[in-house]
């Protein structure tokens, strides 16, 4: 802990934006537990539930790509302000909903809520390389998964125990006090005068930035691998994310505690990984998929363990290791993108894994009809195996490729240089 404090100290900009992070996710996973159980108390109906899971990932489809765009011709800290802020009153408005006949306002919040996310998200994540030295990128994103980490902790163990003894309410109400404290304390990072590539372009179309990362990305093997992983990875991750309550609850009979448990399991993961991703230097590519390898590996073991003190370790594992390869495949993208088009790239990424990430959890929801847990968790992880030995040899043999190439152009170099 005292390297994460010695970062913070020399990124004093960010540690503020790290604060807001905290402040912000911890006040959504309050509401996110408490609106499931206000639905179910209102409706009783899991038709309910799974509509609102739903519409929480039409935003990102839609406003995505914009928001991206956004980020990449305007003031990225003013974009955050102004989400945060318009995000209080849909907020608040949850706890104004006490009959089946107000549903329809639980669903227009819940798209609202969804939607300036969608467009906070890759606001925040391009801001980070303008306010923090080149040197620090893989150490920032690896206190990224830190912060990830202490909002599971915080939020589900904590939002739950809220929920229950002071009433779902309450818990819409701090979610809105979240946002104004988060615009708070973005509000209070300076402007950053640090010359942007994009400020030598002229603004141009969203078809001409379609174009450009095109170009990146044939250019870039790993960003091209990058592109791919978010492509695939959240096919599989939409499986772990429906698994985790059903395992607390139907397999180890630990009920509404145990998804608290698990979920906290996570968040311990996710912080421990620090200690590794701070130490990565270079090799992140394969560094990444070794990690999605291992977690896979974990979930595959998971699916096969019956005492739940097990589980919770493996599940700390697994998070361990997914931390660790967030934090290479952001750094990636950091790296490989010029800071004028991170915005966008940030956007389209973020539409991408949320939006296959929702199909994943509703075909999930589907395949459990048919099939058991466990089996489809052993299916989940060995996905995540096969997805990181695929990227591996997708990203060999490009590079083989560009090798061939290159000492072909050299040897008719040479030729024409002997003439």
């Amino acid at each position: 802990m005292g390297s994460i404090a010695y970062l913070l100290q020399q990124e004093k900009h960010y540690l503020r934006l790290f604060g807001a992070g905290i402040v912000n996710g911890i006040g959504d996973r309050f509401s996110q537990v408490a609106l499931l159980s206000k639905l179910l108390e209102l409706t009783g109906s899991g038709w309910a539930v799974g509509a609102v899971l739903a519409i929480r990932v039409f935003p990102f489809l839609l406003f995505g790509p914009l928001g991206g765009k956004l980020a990449d011709q305007f003031s990225r800290k003013n974009i955050l302000i102004i989400t945060d802020l318009s995000r209080i009153i849909f907020a608040i408005s949850l706890a104004f909903a006490n009959s089946a006949d107000d549903i329809w306002l639980i669903y227009m919040s819940t798209f609202m809520l969804a939607a300036g996310e969608s467009i906070y998200a890759p606001a925040r994540k391009s801001w980070i390389p303008l306010l923090v030295k080149k040197d620090h990128i893989i150490k920032i994103n690896s206190l990224e998964q830190v912060m990830l980490g202490i909002v599971l902790i915080g939020g589900s163990l904590f939002g739950g125990i809220v929920a229950f003894y002071f009433g779902t309410d309450l818990t819409f109400w701090l979610n809105g006090l979240s946002f104004l404290l988060a615009a708070f304390m973005i509000a209070s990072i300076p402007f950053v005068h640090r010359k942007r590539e994009s400020d030598k372009e002229k603004r141009t179309g969203i078809f001409h930035s379609i174009q450009t990362i095109k170009k990146l990305v044939i250019a870039s093997a790993a960003l091209y691998i990058v592109c791919l992983f978010e492509l695939i990875v959240p096919l599989f991750n939409g499986i772990d994310n429906v698994l985790i309550s059903i395992y607390a609850i139907q397999e180890f009979h630990l009920g509404d505690i145990g998804v608290g448990l698990f979920y906290g399991a996570l968040g311990v993961g996710l912080m421990l990984s620090f200690m590794i991703s701070q130490r990565i230097t270079q090799h992140l590519l394969f560094i990444g998929l070794a990690a999605l390898i291992i977690e896979g590996i974990g979930l595959m073991v998971l699916s096969h363990v019956y005492l739940a003190w097990i589980a919770c370790l493996l599940y700390i594992f697994i998070s361990f290791a997914s931390g660790i390869c967030n934090t290479c495949m952001d750094s990636i993208v950091m790296q490989e993108t010029p800071v004028g088009q991170q915005g966008f790239v940030f956007g389209w990424l973020v539409t991408v894994s949320n939006t296959f990430i929702g199909i994943s959890m509703f075909t999930a929801g589907i395949i459990l009809e048919a099939v058991s847990n466990r089996m489809l968790g052993l299916l989940g992880g060995l996905g995540f195996v096969l997805t990181g030995l695929f990227l591996a040899m997708v990203y060999w043999t490009k590079q083989k490729k560009r090798m061939m190439r290159k000492e072909s152009f050299d040897t008719n170099s040479r030729g024409e240089d002997t003439r």
